[in-house]
């Protein structure tokens, strides 16, 4: 066993983790916090995604004890960040989530990706959340939400994002 310090949304977080512990076990069930969820266990889907550093990463596949002293954004705290804020603002308003089980992972790989360019093309974001699966969207509901959150960030004000394009409807 090992004891660890994670700085989980900007509050630490001390642990005693096996030495195998996923950054996704000791997320949910040593901290508490559920928002991120296991898809398929093996980083294929994405629904697990979370900041390490900055950096998107699967947190079924990235170890515990290698997050040590590390900072780690989740879902939860994604909001206290202007882009994460502005891109779940723009995911409601652009329809980008249906059944909602992959929007966690969506919502960290697409705040990585507007913290690190501050005016991505489509393609750009198409490859940013390529990791990510989503079986509900298609992901034009999601890629027009990352662009329209961009948008949002790049004007500087405090309005919502605007939509550029009508929002996609789903049915009930």
């Amino acid at each position: 066993m090992h004891a660890i310090t994670l700085y989980v949304n900007g509050r630490a977080q001390r642990a005693v983790v096996d030495p195998l512990a996923t950054l996704l076990q000791v997320l949910r069930d040593e901290c508490s916090l559920s928002g991120t969820k296991e898809g398929c266990g093996t980083g294929y889907c994405g629904a697990c995604t979370v900041l390490v550093d900055g950096m998107p990463v699967n947190a079924c596949l990235y170890f515990a004890v290698d997050a040590d002293h590390r900072e780690v954004t989740t879902v939860e705290g994604a909001g206290a960040r202007r882009a994460s804020s502005s891109l779940q603002q723009a995911f409601v308003e652009h329809g980008a989530s249906q059944c909602g089980y992959c929007t966690p992972g969506m919502i960290m790989a697409g705040t990585a990706l507007l913290e690190s360019r501050s005016d991505p093309a489509d393609a750009d974001v198409r490859d940013a959340i390529a990791g990510n699966l989503c079986r509900c969207t298609g992901y034009q509901p999601i890629v027009r939400a990352v662009l329209a959150a961009s948008a949002h960030l790049q004007e500087g004000d405090g309005d919502a994002p605007r939509q550029t394009t009508s929002p996609v409807r789903t049915r009930a």
